[in-house]
C-alpha cells in the first residue's frame, strides 16, 4: 500500500487526537516497517489495520467509524495533491464515476506495480450511481469516506447505501441518490 495512506492518515490521527496518541500507536503497534512511513513508500497493508484498531481502543471510537473519518479526510488531502487531476470535474457524480480512471492515472504514473482498487460504474444518471468497489484490502469504509468528501468538496448532499455483493472476491456495491 502507497505511503500517502500512511502518512496521511497519521496526520489525521495527529489533527483530531494529538501528537501524544499518534505516538501511542507507533509504539504500540508491531509494525513490520518500525512505524517509519515516507509517502512514496511501499508498505504492508495490515499495517493501517493495526494502526486503526490501537486508535479504537485509545478512543472507543468504532472502527468503521474511524476509517470512514479517514476517508474523508484522505479526500481533502488527495485534491490538495493531485488539484489538476480534479479541475474538469463539475459534480459529485462525474468525480466517483470516473474514480476507476483516475486512481490509475494517479499511481501508474508514479508506481506501476500498485495492486490498486477497481471501481466499476454499474449505472449512472443525474440523481444516482451505483458503482462496485472491489479490493482484497477491504477498506470500503474508507471509501464511504471519500464518497462523503467528493460530496462536501462539490458541496452537494448524497444518500449512500452499501452492502457486500461477494466476499471472493471481495466487492461492495454502492448506492449513490442525490438528495
Amino acid at each position: 500500500m502507497r505511503g500517502i495512506i500512511f502518512t496521511e492518515f497519521l496526520e489525521m490521527v495527529e489533527e483530531k487526537f494529538g501528537y501524544d496518541v499518534v505516538d501511542e500507536i507507533l509504539t504500540e503497534g508491531e509494525l513490520t516497517s518500525g512505524g517509519i512511513y515516507s509517502s512514496v513508500g511501499t508498505y504492508d497493508h495490515k499495517e493501517i489495520f493495526i494502526l486503526v484498531h490501537l486508535l479504537h481502543e485509545k478512543s472507543g471510537i468504532p472502527i468503521s467509524n474511524l476509517m470512514e473519518v479517514f476517508g474523508e479526510y484522505l479526500f481533502a488531502s488527495l485534491v490538495k495533491v493531485y488539484r489538476e487531476l480534479f479541475e474538469h470535474i463539475e459534480t459529485s457524480f462525474d468525480m466517483l464515476n470516473s474514480l476507476e480512471g483516475l486512481a490509475h492515472n494517479i499511481s501508474t504514473r508514479l508506481y506501476p506495480d500498485d495492486e490498486l482498487p477497481t471501481f466499476r460504474t454499474i449505472s449512472h444518471n443525474k440523481n444516482q450511481l451505483v458503482l462496485d468497489y472491489s479490493s482484497e484490502r477491504k477498506m470500503s469504509d474508507a471509501i464511504v469516506g471519500l464518497m462523503r468528501g467528493c460530496f462536501k468538496y462539490f458541496n452537494e448532499e448524497a444518500q449512500i447505501e452499501k452492502y457486500q455483493v461477494s466476499e471472493k472476491p471481495h466487492i461492495v456495491r454502492f448506492t449513490l441518490t442525490k438528495m
